[in-house]
């Protein structure tokens, strides 16, 4: 709830003052902080949201599988209307190593950015070895998320091993 709210208020902060996006996005103690390592910061609390700006994406690779939100603007109503999805299930997201991180500054030319060429909105899920396993022009759900990752060789093994381990 207090996740939420937090989040409420960025975006309002962000519609007031869009030049501040990548700034004022993150908490002050969120991965995207100069002396804070984004994967030190995403195994503290697996459900924050991480920055593009400055990023090293590979820092992730076989860590998490990156699901990565672009838009052009913080204002974006489907870039808002993707965050409110995965922050409304980030439970579960966190349960299939998942790290989102956002981008809404197109000047800014991030490495995350530059790699994977977004034109507006678009939502991308990465593996863990660091391949784009989907591109969506469009908002997805939790749900069409989570399946997709389910569907994946390596999620198929962690959830056998998991099980093996519970028997």
């Amino acid at each position: 709830m207090m996740k939420t709210i937090f989040t409420m208020a960025c975006l309002a902060t962000l519609c007031a003052a869009p030049g501040l996006a990548q700034t004022t996005s993150a908490p002050a103690d969120s991965a995207s902080a100069p002396d804070q390592d984004p994967v030190a910061a995403w195994n503290a609390d697996r459900t924050v949201f991480v920055d593009a700006a400055g990023l090293d994406l590979d820092s992730f690779k076989w860590i998490a599988r990156p699901v990565l939100v672009f838009a052009d603007s913080p204002n974006d109503p489907q870039f808002v209307q993707q965050i409110e999805l995965l922050e409304a299930r980030a439970e579960e997201l966190a349960l299939r190593d998942v790290v989102v991180i956002f981008d809404t500054d197109p000047a800014a030319r991030s490495e995350t950015r530059l790699r994977l060429r977004p034109r507006g909105f678009m939502l991308a899920l990465m593996g863990k070895d660091g391949v784009v396993k989907a591109r969506k022009p469009r908002p997805w759900d939790v749900r069409e998320l989570s399946r997709s990752i389910d569907k994946m060789p390596m999620r198929q093994q962690e959830m056998q091993d998991r099980r093996g381990v519970n028997q």
